[in-house]
């Protein structure tokens, strides 16, 4: 069963962007494994993929493609993705209307989002670029 996932405008802009500088061909989509952790209830990783893996799912919504394993997709119904940048973090959020902040003392004013950090290295093909070597 496929999830009820929004996606904002801004969260498409962003995972779109991966997907197209990915240089995968069309019909190309995010791998997204959303997993329980951290203060906002979720951890993610993500990568630009051809096609879904085996036992995972298409997911369109927003103009966008997701590839989503039976956990994520769990994990991920009645969820808002959304994407924040501030001074000093940006990254995919994920808003649950049901669940309220985190109760340490360093989440006392935090709103109910979780932002993943995006490690660069994401971004492609799920492997990280080969190092330069200098001659």
């Amino acid at each position: 069963m496929l999830p009820n996932v929004t996606i904002t405008p801004a969260a498409a802009k962003f995972i779109n962007r991966i997907v197209r500088f990915s240089g995968l061909p069309a019909g190309a989509g995010l791998r997204l494994s959303v997993t329980p952790g951290g203060c906002s209830g979720y951890s993610s990783e993500f990568s630009a993929e051809a096609a879904p893996a085996a036992g995972e799912q298409l997911l369109e919504v927003g103009g966008v493609r997701l590839f989503l394993a039976a956990e994520s997709r769990l994990m991920l119904n009645g969820i808002t993705v959304d994407f924040v940048e501030t001074a000093t973090t940006s990254g995919l959020s994920f808003i649950d209307p049901n669940k309220e902040a985190c109760a340490c003392s360093s989440a006392e004013s935090a709103p109910k989002v979780g932002v993943t950090k995006i490690e660069i290295s994401s971004i492609g093909r799920g492997r990280p670029a080969a190092p330069v070597v200098a001659h």
